[in-house]
Parts: structure tokens; C-alpha cells; sequence
């Protein structure tokens, strides 16, 4: 098999059993008391599989003044803080100096450094990692964080080290329209360092690895790649935590995700604009992000008798609640990854109309809808039937949802 680039892809697992691995959790550390991205969740499911297993596994962050490192026992601890088991420390005096962070932020930053069996300043990262690394230390980085020169480089000084990265998506190049200001040419540039130190690049799925070897095959060789589906962990509905006035009363329909350009909220706003009072609800879940400001105008001047409700801090068990009671989840994005919300969706039960993307056919096959990103009248018409028909007759029965378990039984069989 070859890759898009035309490199022979080897699927021996180069190293399957390496003395020990280390997982960066800078983006988990970054992300602290925020609700979880899937990217997110996909570091922290890492960080699950790695310290529940018998091979060691170290943690490097980095922090404003320097890298730290994590044993096995700080990883658990940090895990534990994470995921709410443990609390968080209050913020030490190194913390409180840090302008601009919110409190959960110096906590978890606190609670690192105490965790930490060893702590640099950036230019001793290399001689830290050499001094505590077995030779053939496997280094894993899944959250598109601290994927630095530094820490690249540094990880290279440990002997026999080899250099595994999860890429989720090339969406900031191959649709820049949609990214904020100046981030496009940082991605492109974290992305050429992945391909200059990669040995392996794990792929949430095959349309994702085809995009991103395009990419790299104009700059020059294609690092080793494989798929690994991403996981789903589908968190049992808790409608005792949802607010006040959810869920509606009356049918109604949901999407879920970051209001940036990319999720294509616009076409909904429009179909719902179209369909006028008579409309079903429609639930728009998931925080603000950027160069939006058209939709973000538009749900601004929504009155307390629109169809249309934006519901944001929701709790993993109310979001899932929420999805559960919906008529369906509707994802018209331009581009995806992934697209974990649809997965999700689907193992609760819970119909999807989604955009013709090839990532989403890839992972969802025929148990989703699927119409065109542009085509307002299709969904429309789709919208309208399905709020026609009962509820449990929309109900999907038989979706076989990708699970952790395949996933690192390819993914850590070549780490």
C-alpha cells in the first residue's frame, strides 16, 4: 500500500513493545476546567490507556517557565485533578504571578509543578529528558500542542527515540478562509516539523491521511502513517443537570459544536429564518469562537420566542441528554476530521443529518442522511419531514460506534 504521496507505507509495527513511552499532556494541562474539545478528549483517553497499562509512561508540559516531567504516579494525580476524582491545589505564588490565566488555570499549573519529578527551563529540556528516558522511549503527542523544535529535537537526544504524532485534521490549509488571522501559516509550519521528526503520523481516519500527505508530499518525503478511528465513550444522559427550561417541550433538533465559520451555523440560522414561528426548536450548542461575526449578530438578535436557543456550559451528561431527546443531530459543516458529535449522536440513538463529507461517509456509512453544505432547501424539506414523524420512529437501532479498544490495538501496536 502507498501512501498519497507515494511513499511505501510499512505496517509492521516498527517498535512494538518499547521500554517506555511519553505522552505529551501539554494540551490537557492548557485546557484545564474548559469543556473538552474532541481533541481534548482525545489526549485525555491517551492518558487513560497509557497509565491503566503495565509498560512506563512519563508526561511531559510545558508551562510558562519551562517544561516539567511526570512519572507514573504524577500522571495518575494529574488525571485524577482532570477528571474531577481529586481537587486542585490552590494557586502557589509562581501561579498567582502569571497575568491573564483564570484561577482553575494556576491551579492546575500548581499541582503540575508539585506532581513533576523533574523541571527545566526550556534550554535544559534535552539534558532532562537524556537523564530520566530509558533508550527507545516511544514519544506520543495527540493534541497538536508543543509540537516545537525544541521538544522535537530534544526528544531525538534520548537514544533509539522514536517520534509518533496525531494528526486530526489539515483544515487551517486546505480552508483557510475559515481560520483566525495569522494561525494558518503557524499550523503549516507545525506541520512541516511533524514531517521533518515524524516516524509514524496517526490518522483519525483515511480521508484525513489522504488531505494531509497531499500536504506534505509538495514538501518533500511522507512519514509513515496509519488509521485508527477515534473512540467513543457514550456518557449516559443526565437530565437532572440540565438548566432550567430544557429540554423543550416540543420537538426539537440540535447541533453541537465551536460557533466558528467552518460549522456552518448560517445555513441553519436560514433554514430556520425560512420555516418561520411554526418552526421546531433548534438548539445551537457550543461556545463562541471566531470570524463569525454575521451568526453571531444574528443570535444576538434572537427574542425569547424564537425557535432558534443558544445553549452554551453544558455538562458532558446534559449535552448527552439533550442529544438523546433530540429529533436528530444536524452537522452541515464545511469540513471535519472527524466529526465526534455525529458519532456520538448516533451510538445515543439519535438520527443524523449531516453534510456529504467524505470523512463523515468514512465513519458513519449509511446510518446518517447526508446532504451537500450548500443546499438549504434540501435540509429544509429533510428538517420538516422528520418533525412530522414520531420521534421514536426516526430512532437509530443498529449503529456499531468505533471503540478505544480498536483504536490502540492498531495505534500503540506501532508505539
Amino acid at each position: 500500500m502507498t501512501s498519497e504521496g507515494g511513499r511505501k507505507l510499512d505496517r509492521t509495527p516498527h517498535n512494538p513493545i518499547p521500554p517506555a513511552r511519553l505522552l505529551d499532556v501539554t494540551r490537557l494541562l492548557r485546557r484545564a476546567g474548559r469543556v473538552w474539545t474532541g481533541v481534548d478528549r482525545v489526549e485525555l483517553a491517551y492518558l487513560k490507556e497509557l497509565t491503566a497499562g503495565s509498560l512506563p509512561v512519563w508526561g511531559l508540559a510545558r508551562t510558562p517557565l519551562g517544561y516539567v516531567l511526570l512519572d507514573h504516579a504524577g500522571l495518575i494525580g494529574f488525571q485524577q485533578r482532570l477528571t474531577g476524582a481529586a481537587e486542585f491545589s490552590s494557586p502557589d505564588l509562581l501561579s498567582r504571578l502569571q497575568r491573564g490565566m483564570k484561577d482553575i488555570a494556576r491551579r492546575a499549573l500548581t499541582d503540575v509543578r508539585k506532581l513533576a519529578v523533574a523541571r527545566c527551563v526550556p534550554r535544559g529540556l534535552s539534558r532532562m529528558l537524556a537523564r530520566h528516558l530509558p533508550a527507545g522511549t516511544s514519544y506520543l503527542n495527540t493534541g497538536h500542542s508543543n509540537l516545537s523544535e525544541r521538544v522535537l529535537s530534544a526528544v531525538r537526544i534520548v537514544p533509539q527515540a522514536q517520534v509518533a504524532v496525531f494528526v486530526h485534521d489539515v483544515i487551517p490549509i486546505d480552508y483557510p478562509q475559515f481560520q483566525r488571522d495569522g494561525t494558518v501559516e503557524v499550523f503549516a509550519q507545525k506541520l512541516r516539523r511533524v514531517q521533518r521528526h515524524a516516524d509514524l503520523i496517526i490518522y483519525n481516519s483515511a480521508d484525513t491521511q489522504i488531505r494531509t500527505e497531499r500536504v506534505m508530499a509538495e514538501w518533500g518525503a511522507v512519514p509513515q502513517g496509519i488509521v485508527a478511528h477515534l473512540g467513543t465513550v457514550t456518557q449516559a444522559p443526565d437530565c437532572s443537570a440540565m438548566p432550567s427550561g430544557l429540554p423543550p417541550a416540543t420537538p426539537y433538533f440540535i447541533t453541537v459544536g465551536t460557533i466558528e465559520p467552518r460549522k456552518n451555523h448560517a445555513l441553519l440560522l436560514d433554514v430556520w429564518e425560512n420555516l418561520g414561528p411554526g418552526a421546531p426548536m433548534l438548539l445551537i450548542c457550543g461556545s463562541r469562537g471566531w470570524n463569525n461575526e454575521a451568526v453571531f449578530r444574528r443570535l444576538d438578535a434572537l427574542g425569547p420566542d424564537a425557535r432558534v436557543h443558544e445553549v452554551t456550559g453544558l455538562s458532558d451528561g446534559a449535552l448527552s441528554a439533550l442529544i438523546h431527546g433530540a429529533h436528530a443531530l444536524l452537522f452541515p459543516s464545511h469540513a471535519e476530521g472527524f466529526g465526534l458529535p455525529a458519532v456520538e449522536a448516533l451510538a445515543l440513538g439519535t438520527p443524523v443529518l449531516c453534510s456529504n463529507l467524505a470523512t463523515f461517509r468514512e465513519i458513519l456509512a449509511n446510518k446518517a442522511k447526508y446532504v451537500d453544505d450548500s443546499a438549504t432547501t434540501l435540509w429544509e424539506e429533510r428538517i420538516v419531514d422528520w418533525s412530522k414523524q414520531a420521534r421514536i420512529t426516526l430512532r437509530v437501532r443498529d449503529f456499531e460506534a468505533p471503540t478505544w479498544s480498536a483504536h490502540f490495538n492498531i495505534a500503540l501496536s506501532y508505539t
